[in-house]
């Protein structure tokens, strides 16, 4: 049994489409989507629809697993196409999170290896390593950063001896966009594989991680591709799947053999356990064709204006680079935490920021220069 695809699928959209496609924004003024992006009612429609088919329907008239198969080969194919990757190096995951600590899980720790993070990351790119420095002697070396950008030639100095390097591709703080091809180049000169939390990257600017060369990229697709929570996803470049050997393994990993014996899958999907849940995938299917059929290039150049106006009428609270350089424009005020109440009482939704003490504003081609108007004026 296979599911019929909608008709909308593969039509052209524009900004004003988009926005009309989203129920909260009737509700609100929404700026926050680098926490997680406000849906278009197809994204949910489509889950809805193949969670209630799969539930009612399925059970009489296919295999649930075949259609389960069928369903996240597709959604693989689909997220692979997006990032310029293979199907082959694409694991579906629950989030950024769990692609990253499955990779730090994966890899064969001794006491005294060296993992560089920079001080940019978001707890999913700082804990793992915390956690494999009291768990087995890892030492975790931090690169000092300037206003979100990373020096290169501190990075040659502290991936020398290294083991893992771990970097973000666009700063959840900063908004900046790291130069990762270089980046990774230092760090495979040195003899060191690269991790790279990209979540903040699909869903605003196109994203090829063939030209990064990085041997592991982790996202997911709930903010800037507006997808449902629960659908993440993990790159694992065919050279580099060798190298990890994940500690948790299940049936859509491996292959069984006589005598309990087992091989691992050859590609990227050995990371993917057993039973888990379809229907986020079928949303993140749909967010990626949903943006693809807006186009990227021109949900980046809608950002980009906005940003810039945004960052402009902000003045010198505004913290970021000039012009931005991405949807997440970070500023300052005198209590963060109390401007974002302030705010969300005034029906604009913004988040703040622990490091720095700062607030963070996230603008997506679905927003309008009236919104961002409406929260300088309320600034």
């Amino acid at each position: 049994m296979t599911f019929k695809r909608p008709a909308c699928v593969g039509r052209r959209m524009d900004a004003a489409a988009l926005r009309a496609s989203i129920p909260a924004l009737e509700r609100c003024t929404y700026l926050n989507t680098g926490s997680t992006g406000p849906s278009p009612r197809p994204v949910v429609e489509a889950v809805a629809d193949f969670e209630r088919r799969f539930r009612f329907e399925v059970p009489c008239e296919a295999h649930p697993y075949s259609v389960a198969r069928d369903t996240k080969d597709s959604a693989r194919a689909t997220v692979a196409g997006h990032l310029g990757a293979d199907p082959g190096e694409i694991a579906l995951t629950r989030s950024t999170t769990e692609g990253i600590a499955n990779v730090a899980a994966a890899i064969d720790w001794r006491p005294g290896d060296v993992v560089v993070r920079t001080d940019l990351e978001h707890s999913a790119g700082r804990l793992p390593w915390a956690r494999l420095s009291d768990t087995h002697d890892v030492d975790v070396r931090v690169i000092e950063t300037k206003n979100g950008r990373l020096d290169l030639d501190r990075l040659i100095d502290a991936v020398a001896d290294a083991r893992l390097l771990c970097l973000s591709s666009l700063t959840w703080n900063y908004g900046t966009r790291l130069r990762v091809a270089e980046a990774v180049e230092i760090a495979h000169d040195a003899g060191a594989r690269v991790l790279v939390d990209a979540v903040q990257a699909p869903g605003q600017l196109p994203v090829d991680v063939g030209s990064w060369g990085a041997d592991f990229v982790a996202g997911s697709g709930h903010k800037w591709l507006l997808g449902p929570w629960g659908a993440g996803f993990l790159y694992v470049d065919a050279d580099a799947v060798g190298a990890v050997q994940p500690v948790r393994i299940g049936g859509a990993g491996t292959v069984e053999a006589e005598d309990a014996a087992y091989e691992l899958a050859p590609d990227a999907t050995r990371f993917e356990l057993g039973t888990t849940a379809v229907a986020p995938y079928v949303g993140l299917e749909r967010a990626i064709e949903t943006m693809e059929s807006v186009g990227l290039d021109a949900i980046e150049s809608r950002i980009a204006d906005l940003a810039a106006r945004l960052a402009d009428g902000l003045g010198d609270r505004y913290i970021g680079p000039s012009p931005p350089e991405s949807g997440l424009v970070s500023f300052q005020t005198a209590d963060p935490e109390t401007t974002v109440d302030r705010l969300a009482a005034q029906g604009i939704q913004i988040r703040s920021l622990p490091h720095p003490e700062v607030c963070r504003a996230s603008v997506h081609a679905f927003n309008t220069a009236e919104e961002v108007d409406a929260l300088l004026e309320a600034l």
